[in-house]
């Protein structure tokens, strides 16, 4: 595919205005729900293939989520689309000011292999209801629902609106040497530093969703039954491959023992005492990942699971107890169903174990101690997260969700997508029927002293 040569066909599609008008963004989102309700059944055996998530996981974590996103943007998108008054000071009287959101142009969105749907999607449509035009590339780690994509977006879309770019390293390094508008990049650090270098050249700017080390804090007070099950949710959901899973766990000494038996119960209870066999439980998206989680796991420290299948790319839910800092596993991002427990005697210890670390994606506090749960809220550097939860923070539109620091820059959901892939414009309309000339040379003392009374 000449990859200059589709950048350049939406380039000029998008000078035509035709994304322009608010009604051709609500159709073209209206076409994307349509298409994903006849290909739901091929997105989800495109799921199960990839990633061997079972129906009902595909539908809850990513179809039915951009479903309901497509549902919220398209019934906002008037009102955020509107150009919106402001005030205006009186030295510009007899003027108005307003604010007016347009589209960049052309647009690039880069989306993983862990949730190949969702994350593809929800940044397309906050491009499209922007105004964007729009290239996707899905991860090549994820060929089924690659593939899929391509199908879904080419039946309601003209290439020239929406287009999707399938391949692997080769196809990425020739897209990121394009001149684009935007780019809305979502993947691990390192590639994350090479798109920012690369979005350099043309000073294109960026939002990038990273990753990194995501704390789950429980303290002595927390309801340690629920907090259980809702961790072992958050972190085993597709088998722990989740850019916001509960990465690590720190928890007051006194809780630890009982906290850890709740885990077991809970890991037990919703994936049965053979998880391997499970086939509605999430694999390893390939063999590399596999063995480098498999890695991670200190066979001194396992006091629940550790095993794994090669052959089924499956490994146990596995709880690594009295884990120390220096330890493997806490010197990268798992991305897999290995929870590593460090125990501490005070709060103020788990808050700065974290404030010494690269800020986190997300941050889980479970806690019934309101003072506790306000301290971690505003003292704590985190993108987003839960206090007694785990994962949910996500689903809600109204809240932006995007890292911070290590984890990350910019922000979407809901308005916030729409926020991301629009440039707010000022405009002041000033009168031509009155021109005062205090703002003219020469600058007297006279007139001075009237500058200064109107800029009071």
């Amino acid at each position: 595919m000449d990859l200059q040569a589709l950048v350049s066909t939406q380039r000029a599609y998008f000078r035509t205005g035709a994304t322009l008008d608010i009604s051709f963004r609500r159709k073209a989102l209206s076409a994307l729900k349509e298409a994903m309700a006849a290909r739901e059944g091929a997105l989800l055996g495109a799921l199960q293939a990839d990633l061997g998530k079972s129906p009902g996981e595909g539908y809850l974590c990513e179809v039915g989520l951009t479903l309901s996103e497509l549902d919220y943007v398209s019934k906002h998108l008037p009102r955020w689309a509107r150009e919106r008054r402001v005030p205006t000071p009186m030295s510009l009287f007899p003027g108005k000011s307003a604010v007016l959101p347009r589209p960049y142009g052309v647009s690039l969105v880069m989306s993983p292999w862990n949730y190949p749907i969702l994350l593809s999607l929800e940044p397309v449509i906050g491009a499209i209801a922007a105004g964007n035009c729009c290239i996707l590339k899905p991860s090549a780690y994820a060929p089924a629902t690659s593939a899929a994509l391509g199908e879904l977006l080419s039946s309601c879309f003209s290439p020239e609106h929406v287009a999707v770019v399938e391949g692997g390293r080769a196809e990425n390094q020739a897209l990121l040497e394009q001149h684009f508008d935007y780019i809305f990049f979502t993947g691990g650090v390192e590639v994350g530093k090479l798109v920012m270098e690369k979005a350099s050249k043309y000073l294109t700017p960026v939002t990038l969703e990273l990753g990194g080390k995501s704390p789950c804090v429980v303290d002595a007070t927390a309801r340690l039954d629920l907090a259980a099950r809702r961790i072992v949710f958050g972190k085993l959901l597709n088998c722990g491959q989740t850019c916001v899973a509960p990465d690590y766990l720190l928890v007051q000494r006194q809780v630890k023992d009982a906290l850890l038996e709740r885990v077991e119960h809970w890991v037990t209870r919703l994936y049965g005492r053979e998880p391997l066999d499970n086939q509605g439980y999430v694999h390893m998206i390939n063999q590399k990942h596999f063995q480098r989680v498999c890695s991670l796991i200190d066979r001194d420290k396992v006091v629940f699971g550790g095993g794994s299948n090669p052959d089924s790319l499956r490994i146990q839910p596995t709880i690594l107890d009295n884990v120390s800092p220096e330890d493997p596993v806490m010197g990268e991002e798992i991305f897999g169903p290995v929870l590593p427990v460090l125990p501490l005697d005070h709060m103020e210890e788990a808050e700065d174990f974290i404030l010494d670390r690269p800020r986190p994606l997300a941050l889980y506090l479970f806690s019934e101690d309101r003072a506790v749960r306000r301290r971690f809220v505003e003292r704590v550097p985190f993108g987003g997260g839960c206090v007694n939860d785990t994962i949910l923070h996500l689903t809600n539109p109204h809240l932006p969700f995007g890292g911070v620091g290590n984890s990350g820059m910019g922000r979407y959901h809901g308005k916030y997508s729409f926020d991301t892939f629009s440039h707010v414009k000022g405009v002041l309309y000033s009168s031509s029927r009155v021109d005062f000339p205090l703002r003219y040379p020469p600058y007297t003392p006279e007139k001075m002293k009237m500058v200064r009374r109107v800029l009071k």
